[in-house]
């Protein structure tokens, strides 16, 4: 800063030279110098008053945002910080194949009394039994009165209840946010999904879990933060599903059947479209399991998956295809079919004690479903082949399917594969697998002879399985089961412009104490659609049903699970987007005659 002198040398010899003071130049330059020096703290001064306007009218906006922020959230109480991981509420939703929401979370509140808060604590005891008839109202008093300082009193809360616990008006009662998992179709796909519930719990949060299926299958996916809360998309189609479960559920009632259960499943990718288990339950209030009794007649029971069953003559295709796979035979072929066929001290008989031999080719063999063709098939082919080959196919390890149920269904054969065993495999007795286990082994062996895997999740661009079978085999198997429903025990599964095909098996229930039952039976029917270009595997099992509709009852597969099976084709093709096939009709020659 360059200052201006007080007595400049020029101006004080000017004012001489003139007679001028030139103290009074002197006192003008003071003057002005002091002027200066005013101005530029006023500036400072003004400044700075500015800078810390601006500070106070942040820090007002600062604290003015949070109270608004303040007065529009909901209160809660305060909680002291304490060590340990926080407890995550949120939980992904699952969809089905086409994004609609299977399960998803809902947003309630928890009830819990802070006791030592608590004003009349009588009157709250009376109200809250009013409100929850469930609670006894003798025993919420003592509680209240005795030393316990802190109670839950209900874990999920509607809105109503909510309110009516409000008016209450006691400050010892007090809410807490929660998280619950909600299943918005109720029963449908019950055994697929399997349910929540809260596992950690504190009076702000509560961590919700899977305890069953996909639910406890995919658990740590479903809560697993860094996905984003992306959703888990199943196979599962759920206007299929909705179908399927009606069908089935009226058929368990017409064929007056114990359970039932049924699976669809995409031929070439072992995707589950539909599965469905009866009895079942509802997710949103899953039962307790049952600690007595037997484990199957419970409702959590998954008969399609957790199910071990004989399922008969549905396995007499696979003899028949390896047969033809080894070159032993071809589908015209004729095989020994003559009964009664003895084998040591065993005899084996054809149903009903009929004979259809003594020759029958490979294909009259399925369609006929004759015990001892396919024996005879069995023995030629040998236990050890036979045995790699159901092994290839899965039938002896668990499924791949993603539930915890699956690792449990382990199927049940002996464990010395002697020959008997090796015939009665051959038509399904001797070896129990479950539902599932058949589905994709019909998949595997008709969809052109590929390896598949069945799955609950939606799959883009599968590639296809090791070969299990050459086309041709698979080509041949196909035709022998479309000729199953055209002209053998099959027939009530004829579904106008779908094609069928299929293998029904009546299998008896063995007892507990060994033995089987000659009145029960586990009937199954297990096919596939179009027969010429098949799209989907279907298998309907139905334990000891019975049709009663003559005077004797008929408790086959023919009569019991192809009709409910032609029932659930006919209703989902249409909603698998499967065009009739108009198939032709071969018109009888007719002749002009002239009178």
């Amino acid at each position: 800063m360059i200052r201006t002198p007080l007595r400049p040398l020029a101006r004080i010899l000017r004012a001489r030279e003139t007679g001028e003071n030139p103290d009074a130049i002197e006192a003008e330059n003071l003057r002005l110098r002091h002027e200066q020096m005013r101005d530029n703290s006023r500036f400072q001064a003004e400044g700075r008053l500015l800078v810390l306007s601006v500070f106070f009218f942040c820090a007002f906006a600062v604290v003015g945002a949070r109270m608004g922020l303040l007065a529009a959230s909901e209160a809660e109480e305060p909680r002291a910080q304490v060590l340990g991981a926080d407890i995550l509420a949120q939980r992904a939703d699952i969809t089905d194949r086409n994004g609609r929401i299977l399960a998803t979370n809902l947003y309630t509140h928890s009830l819990y009394a802070q006791v030592p808060d608590m004003v009349d604590k009588p009157k709250a005891a009376r109200e809250l039994a009013q409100i929850f008839p469930d609670l006894d109202e003798k025993k919420l008093l003592e509680d209240f009165t005795g030393k316990r300082k802190f109670l839950w009193i209900r874990k999920k809360l509607s809105p109503e209840q909510k309110q009516a616990v409000h008016d209450i008006g006691d400050p010892g009662l007090l809410f807490g946010p929660r998280e619950m998992r909600l299943y918005p179709n109720g029963k449908l796909a019950a055994h697929i999904l399997g349910g929540a519930s809260f596992g950690r719990e504190g009076v702000h949060s509560a961590e919700v879990i899977g305890v069953a299926g996909v639910e406890k299958a995919f658990d740590d996916y479903l809560r697993d933060p860094a996905n984003g809360g992306k959703p888990l998309q199943l196979s599962i189609d759920l206007s299929v599903q909705s179908a399927m479960r009606q069908v089935l559920y009226g058929g368990m009632k017409l064929m007056n059947a114990k359970g039932a259960a049924a699976i669809l499943m995409n031929i070439h990718t072992g995707e589950i479209v539909a599965m469905a288990s009866l009895p079942d339950f509802d997710p949103n209030d899953r039962p307790r399991p049952a600690l007595s009794g037997d484990p199957a007649d419970s409702p959590l029971f998954n008969r399609a998956v957790q199910g071990v069953y004989e399922l008969g003559s549905t396995f007499k295709i696979f003899t028949a295809a390896q047969s033809m796979e080894l070159g032993m035979n071809g589908p015209l072929s004729m095989v020994d079919a003559n009964a009664p066929m003895r084998w040591g001290k065993f005899t084996i008989r054809e149903y009903d004690n009929k004979n259809y031999g003594p020759k029958l080719s490979v294909t009259d063999v399925i369609v006929e479903s004759s015990n001892v063709g396919t024996a005879k098939m069995a023995m030629e082919i040998g236990g050890a082949r036979q045995k790699d080959f159901l092994r290839t196919l899965g039938f002896l390890d668990p499924t791949p399917v993603e539930l915890v149920e699956a690792p449990g269904a382990k199927p049940l054969y002996p464990s010395n594969w002697s020959e008997i065993t090796t015939i009665t495999a051959s038509y399904g007795h001797g070896i129990a697998a479950s539902p599932l286990h058949l589905a994709a082994g019909y998949s595997s062996l008709l969809n052109g002879g590929t390896l598949v895997k069945p799955t609950l999740l939606k799959r883009e661009n599968v590639a296809p399985g090791p070969r299990i079978v050459s086309k041709k085999t698979s080509a041949a198997a196909r035709d022998m089961l479309r000729q199953v429903v055209v002209r053998g025990t099959a027939s009530f599964g004829k579904v106008p412009g779908y094609q069928v095909g299929g293998k029904t098996g009546t299998a008896n229930k063995p007892k507990h104490t060994g033995g089987y039952y000659q009145d029960k039976n586990v009937n199954t029917f297990a096919a596939i659609f179009p027969a010429s270009d098949p799209e989907y595997t279907l298998i309907v099992t139905m334990d000891e049903a019975s049709d009663n509709s003559s005077d004797k009852p008929r408790r086959t597969a023919g009569w019991t699970a192809v009709p409910v099976a032609a029932e659930v084709i006919r209703r989902t093709a249409p909603l698998l987007g499967l065009r009739p096939i108009i198939e032709k009709v071969t018109v009888p020659a007719v002749t002009l005659t002239s009178n």
